[in-house]
């Protein structure tokens, strides 16, 4: 089943067909049923008070109560008044079971949660928009105080007090060890401080119908399996010519390594000849590297163009102030192109074409949108598009995790290593989506395989090296990750 990123709308959408079709029940029932099991799985015999809200969060968190009884666990539960129709007729199952709530106020929380080993937080789901107010905020203190204490929590969807839309955390939230999320991912479950807030994040996808879930979504995450089934396969008798030229445009002077990082990139993906194009001494990283130093780029490029275009370009890495220019006149080429680094500039608004990907990261993307830095972390998603509305082609937005906008929608990428927060990353990718272009794959199939083959090869190298990690170690584990991917790929298919 495909992985789905939701909008708090979109949630509400998906929540009302199954209402329609008389499925809310089933649903709730079996989103219960996955938080008891997530619980009872990771700790057997554990004392467990659960909290449950007046909405359909506090429902699912009832219905959790009955199945970890029936599990054997000891289970207290504090509940606020229930509103949903839902939690009211759970209210009643959990009675007839032989639970009957207490109320739900901060005392309480205090009083009971020192006599429990996990809290599980109902309180508040995805279609809450903060600040917390009383007596919720003092019940969220409570429930943080004895985490504080040794105490696990455990988040039903959300943790409450965060806004399901948004990245950055405004106020108090719950801090959960483990979140179980519901039919799909969040943005607050991916991205900036909030995902901090959520620990380990478990995904419960529900039996919905996939085209219902499609028609609501805002994002696809894929898989290793999806996509490692782009990536590109040869025949024995391959050679050099068939598996893609590529052209670095990059390297002012200063700035040189920025365009060797590229190519060796591109060379560690599978790019049968990479050559780069600039007016600076490029440092030798690998002999296999063929480089070309110009004293006028842009003449020498015309030329090189009148004997034979590149499978892909890859443009902008330390090229300088004249990166604006010859990216305008690259575009015009229609070869497939990736542009980074210096040639992000928002003069080129609307020059992209369809074989093109942009790759920004946070503060590039504030430039080329006219915006703060914080306006696109708070909403990775919303930048995204509109950047590739704005831009055309397709867009890379780095990131922990990166996502990808092309005209066909949205897509979160997954994995990577923190010690990938360093120089010449950027470079790197720009190099490994380049090379995949060249081999033939579309701008949008490029970017979201090459973005996750680069976090793969980061996830690889961060276990050998540890947390400081170089472009270089993760260049050299580039075929190691597309072996990874591969498997998942074959694996899926046999499965």
């Amino acid at each position: 089943m495909p992985e789905f990123v939701f909008s708090p709308a979109g949630v509400q959408a998906l929540d009302a067909r199954l209402g329609t079709a008389g499925l809310l029940d089933p649903a709730m029932e079996e989103a219960g049923r996955a938080v008891a099991e997530a619980v009872h799985s990771r700790w057997p015999g554990s004392r467990v008070l659960l909290l449950a809200g007046s909405g359909a969060n506090g429902g699912d968190a009832l219905v959790a109560a009955r199945h970890l009884a029936a599990l054997g666990q000891s289970v207290h539960v504090l509940a606020a008044p229930a509103r949903h129709p839902l939690t009211r007729l759970n209210r009643r199952r959990l009675a007839a079971f032989g639970l009957r709530p207490g109320a739900l106020t901060p005392q309480a929380v205090l009083r009971w949660a020192a006599e429990a080993d996990v809290v599980v937080d109902g309180l508040l789901g995805t279609g809450f928009t903060p600040p917390l107010r009383p007596p919720l905020d003092e019940v969220v203190a409570a429930v943080n105080a004895a985490r504080e204490e040794g105490v696990r929590v455990v988040a039903i969807d959300v943790p409450s007090g965060l806004d399901a839309a948004r990245a950055d955390v405004s106020g108090e939230s719950v801090r959960a060890d483990l979140t179980v999320t519901l039919t799909g991912w969040k943005t607050a479950l991916l991205f900036g401080p909030a995902a901090h807030r959520t620990g380990e994040v478990v995904l419960a996808p529900l039996r919905v119908p996939g085209g219902w879930s499609a028609e609501q979504a805002l994002a696809l995450r894929p898989t290793d399996a999806e996509v490692g089934a782009l990536l590109p396969v040869r025949f024995p008798d391959a050679h050099k010519g068939m598996a893609g030229r590529v052209w670095v445009i990059g390297g002012h002077p200063g700035m040189t390594g920025a365009a060797a990082l590229a190519g060796l990139g591109a060379l560690r993906s599978g790019a049968g000849l990479v050559t780069i194009h600039s007016e600076a001494e490029v440092p030798l990283v690998t002999p296999e590297l063929m480089v070309r130093r110009h004293a006028d780029l842009g003449q020498a490029l015309e030329e090189a163009r009148r004997t034979g275009l590149p499978d892909a370009l890859c443009v902008g890495m330390g090229l300088g102030p004249q990166a604006t220019a010859l990216a305008r006149r690259v575009l015009t080429w229609n070869v497939p192109t990736v542009l980074d680094a210096d040639a992000l500039q928002p003069e080129l608004a609307g020059s992209g074409h369809a074989a093109c990907v942009w790759t920004p990261h946070p503060g590039e993307a504030a430039r080329l949108l006219g915006a703060q830095t914080q306006e696109v972390t708070r909403d990775p998603l919303g930048a995204a598009r509109t950047l590739q509305e704005r831009f055309g082609g397709t867009v890379v937005l780095k990131g922990g995790p990166s996502v990808i906008a092309h005209v066909g929608g949205l897509s979160v990428s997954r994995g990577g290593h923190p010690g990938m927060a360093s120089a010449g990353m950027g470079d790197t990718l720009s190099g490994v989506i380049a090379a995949l272009l060249g081999q033939g794959l579309t701008a949008a199939e490029a970017a979201r395989a090459g973005v996750r083959l680069h976090a793969r090869a980061g996830e690889r190298a961060g276990a050998r090296h540890g947390y400081g990690l170089i472009a270089s170690d993760v260049s050299g584990e580039l075929g190691a990750a597309w072996l990874d991917l591969r498997a998942a790929a074959l694996e899926g298919m046999l499965s």
